[in-house]
């Protein structure tokens, strides 16, 4: 019976069956069932049913059976009038965890049966070959395109878009990808309920489905959609393990009767799940990769990074040398071909130095197969041109055979030498070296294999120089060396060619691609090396003849020993009439006599510093050859200012330290070394060198300057008894001091000094900022010493001032400038007028401030406005003739 029941249930016959028993056979046999449904007699429409209808019983009973396995998908509350569903489902049932740990023990409690599983196949192998080729993609927004696009195949979806979430920010960005496959990034949207589908999904981290949409404009019943073409949209939340949301993958479809599924939910959400796993496996392969190449290329390149290292060793050797150790250009040159050669392994190397004027290669320095580290000089190891150098273009200046020690391609060195000590052996080559210099090699740019490289500026690398028509095998002939293999190199600085390299004979093999590279990298560094080398040459000169001009300048500068020798014959006065006042004339003592009072003064002053007075006398007298012959601003003048400072100090009541004093009194004495009889403006004007050097107060700034440069001379330091920090105090102190003589500075220091004054507290004579303006302001007061003398005495002094300043105009004037008013020669009938201007506006106010804080020099404001009282006359009368004349001031002063 059991044979005829098969055959009738083959041939359909169901008359001998019954539900119940087809069903007990399909239990007995599961794979017949799963052979009927992946064949064409069940229709996919059909299975999806199914699927739909095996999914709602298993939500029912875990329900029923108080399990949460299962989320039944929650409807979103529609909008009035609204005409479609949605649910929202929160993570992938946990029964899937449960068939893949191989728990079989309830079949109701699964949502994928065995069947349901072989249809998914090919959507798992889609997520299969992905994986696999996640290696290729880099980031996690590729990555999750690309899952995105698999996750549209496998629902059948029509179209998608993706956006990553900011979660700090709570932002949605719309991700594109453009023709050429790069991710690019659209706009952005904040995370929230009803705003969008993918807002929406990315608030609640729950998927999101939305059927028979109305769709107008992009928008879905407030809920915007980002395809206005959709009928139906499912949005699904990328989460990771805690529970983050980073992205949201928003499917459509189409067509009016096409809608997504449960089961195309859990599918989505399941293929989603695996991203976190994707990520980690990119990770780890990448990171395996990586670590398969590092070890590919550590041991494909350790060669190369050893060679690169030990150039980068001698690249920071040359660079030392530029700064630290250029002797001569002759030392550079020696390191560079010594490292050259190790660097390539060659036998012998040359380096030709480049002559712009006659378009010729030189060398400076010979490789003949000796040690160039063994000579005591660089001269020494000038000895013999390596083969190209000779051959091409030194005309047979060089006719010795040179037969090397030993090395491959060296003929017999027992020629070389005849002495059986091997000490001889050594001195006799060396001497025989010796005599063969006589001057550098030189030939033409056109010649040989350096002349091509030269003039092209191109690389040469001759694996046989017998068969390059460039190379001159006579050089070869000559030396007995065998010439095989040639690497030559352009040296290049600022783009222009000022050398060659070139190395020959490589130790083993040829010279190879990474050779030339090397090379390369180490051209630039010795270009730059030659080139500061020249530069440092050239400035070694330039201090050689620098220090010529300066022992000339100097010897002629300085007093002579007779100048010295004749004032230290004479006896100091014990006393000098009047000296002590201030209406004591300068101006009347002798020429001869005011080195002497000069010394008188100091003596008088500074008892208690020590000083050598051969030192001072020798001081004092070159300081006033170092005046020049000038109307006003001469060593007369420093002898009368230096004359005020010594009054102030002596006479008035004042709480200044001996350095202060002694600082002011020198400075004094040399405030205007080297005056030239012009105003900072037109050393400005006319671009003195002097301007260039010094922007503001130009002069003083030079007066000081060569105030140090006589206190350097041998014999002229008369400070040298003072402790270091004295001494540093005293040069700053006489810097300030000097400077301070221009009256440009003087305004700033009589408003801070006026301040200082007109405070509660007054000038404090323990504060060294009082201190420092007060004698600021002393020395514009004693500068102006001339304004405060007697009449006769300063009214013939103001016209030799005039005198300075009128030529000063006349070479202005010769310019094409026209000269202000008070060195214009033609205006000089204005010159009442103008005192009166600037005694009433400088003079008087500094004097009035100095009486303010030293009571004791009073003398020099009586004397001021005492002057100031007969120069207002004489305008007052100038101007009364005028009037008698009928003239007007105005067309005076314009003429």
């Amino acid at each position: 019976m059991a044979p005829t029941k098969r055959r009738k249930l083959a041939d359909g016959a169901a008359t001998d069956l019954s539900p119940e028993l087809v069903t007990q056979y399909l239990r007995k046999n599961p794979n017949v069932l799963d052979q009927i449904v992946s064949s064409d007699l069940v229709h996919t429409d059909r299975l999806k049913e199914w699927l739909h209808r095996k999914s709602k019983q298993n939500n029912d009973q875990a329900q029923s059976q108080g399990q949460n396995n299962v989320q039944e998908p929650r409807e979103l509350s529609p909008l009035p009038g609204a005409n479609h569903s949605a649910t929202r489902l929160l993570h992938l049932p946990q029964t899937r965890l449960a068939v893949e740990n191989g728990d079989h023990s309830s079949d109701s409690s699964l949502v994928l049966s065995k069947w349901k599983t072989k249809i998914q196949m090919s959507k798992k192998k889609i997520l299969h070959e992905l994986s696999k080729e996640f290696h290729h993609i880099n980031g996690k927004v590729r990555v999750l395109l690309e899952l995105a696009d698999c996750v549209a195949a496998a629902v059948s979806a029509d179209s998608f878009t993706l956006h990553s979430c900011d979660v700090s920010r709570q932002e949605l960005t719309h991700l594109l990808k453009n023709e050429d496959g790069e991710v690019e990034f659209g706009n952005k949207e904040s995370v929230g309920p009803k705003i969008s589908v993918a807002a929406t999904a990315a608030h609640t981290k729950e998927a999101v489905r939305l059927k028979d949409l109305l769709v107008s404009q992009g928008s879905a019943n407030g809920l915007s959609v980002s395809s206005t073409r959709a009928h139906s949209v499912m949005a699904l939340p990328v989460l990771d393990d805690q529970n983050n949301c980073f992205g949201v993958v928003e499917l459509h479809r189409h067509s009016e009767h096409s809608h997504f599924t449960d089961e195309e939910e859990e599918v989505g959400l399941l293929m989603l799940q695996w991203f976190d796993m994707l990520l980690d496996y990119v990770e780890i392969a990448c990171l395996v990769l990586a670590i398969a190449v590092i070890a590919l290329v550590k041991a494909e390149t350790h060669s190369t990074m050893m060679r690169q290292r030990t150039l980068s060793d001698f690249l920071l050797e040359v660079t030392k040398s530029i700064f630290q150790d250029i002797v001569s250009m002759d030392v550079v040159i020696m390191k560079i071909m010594n490292f050259a050669k190790a660097l390539v392994q060659a036998d012998r190397t040359a380096l030709f130095l480049l002559d712009t004027r006659s378009n010729e290669l030189y060398a400076r320095i010979f490789d003949d197969g000796y040690s160039l580290e063994e000579f005591s000089s660089p001269m020494e190891a000038k000895v013999r041109a390596m083969d190209a150098s000779d051959s091409e273009g030194s005309g047979g200046r060089r006719d010795r055979k040179l037969k090397s020690e030993s090395g491959e391609g060296k003929e017999d060195n027992s020629q070389v030498h005849t002495d059986s000590s091997g000490e001889d052996k050594k001195d006799t080559e060396k001497k025989r070296r010796a005599e063969w210099y006589s001057d550098d090699i030189r030939f033409s740019m056109e010649k040989g294999v350096a002349g091509y490289v030269a003039s092209t500026g191109k690389i040469l690398n001759i694996v046989d120089a017998y068969k390059d028509k460039r190379f001159n095998p006579e050089v070869d002939i000559r030396t007995g060396y065998k010439t095989k293999t040639i690497l030559c190199m352009p040296i290049f600085i600022r783009g222009n060619v000022i050398g060659v390299v070139q190395m020959v004979n490589k130790l083993q093999g040829t010279f190879t691609k990474k050779d030339e590279e090397a090379f390369a990298t180490f051209a630039i560094y010795c270009g730059l090396a030659l080139h500061h080398a020249k530069l440092y040459e050239k400035i070694r000169r330039s201090e050689q003849k620098y220090k010529v001009a300066l022992d000339v300048l100097s010897y002629h500068s300085q007093a002579l020993p007779e100048e010295v020798q004749t004032l230290r014959a004479r006896p100091l006065p014990d006393h000098i009439p009047e000296i002590s006042t201030y209406h004591f004339s300068p101006w009347a003592v002798m020429e001869d006599d005011k080195p002497l009072q000069c010394l008188f003064m100091f003596r008088s002053l500074f008892e208690n510093i020590k000083y050598d007075m051969d030192d001072l006398v020798r001081f004092t007298l070159t300081v006033r050859k170092n005046y020049r012959n000038v109307p006003y601003h001469n060593w007369t003048h420093a002898f009368s200012v230096a004359h005020s400072m010594f009054v102030v100090i002596h006479t008035a009541k004042h709480r200044l330290s001996p350095i202060e004093s002694i600082s002011l009194f020198v400075a004094c004495l040399c405030h205007d070394l080297d005056h030239r009889g012009k105003t900072n403006q037109f050393m400005v004007q006319s671009a003195s060198p002097l301007a260039a050097i010094y922007s503001t107060s130009t002069m003083e700034h030079h007066h000081f300057n060569q105030t140090v440069t006589i206190l350097q001379n041998e014999g002229h330091n008369i400070f040298k008894y003072l402790s270091s920090d004295d001494y540093k105090q005293v040069l700053s102190d006489i810097k300030q001091s000097i400077l301070a003589t221009d009256l440009a500075v003087f305004f700033k220091n009589k408003s801070e000094l006026n301040n200082i004054l007109q405070t509660n507290q007054g000038f404090n004579w323990d504060v060294l900022h009082h201190r420092n303006v007060l004698t600021a302001v002393t020395m514009t007061a004693c500068d102006l010493c001339a304004m405060f003398k007697p009449w006769d005495v300063q009214h013939k002094l103001v016209y030799v001032i005039m005198e300075e300043f009128w030529q000063q105009g006349d070479e202005e004037r010769k310019r094409g400038i026209t000269p202000v008013e008070m060195m214009d020669r033609n205006k000089k009938d204005e010159l009442p007028n103008l005192e009166v201007g600037f005694i009433q506006s400088i003079c008087v106010p500094c004097y009035e401030l100095m009486f303010q804080v030293m009571p004791d020099t009073k003398p020099m404001l009586d004397g001021a406005r005492a002057n100031l009282q007969r120069w207002k006359s004489m305008a007052d009368e100038l101007e009364s003739q005028r009037g008698r004349n009928g003239e007007s001031p105005e067309a005076t002063k314009s003429v």
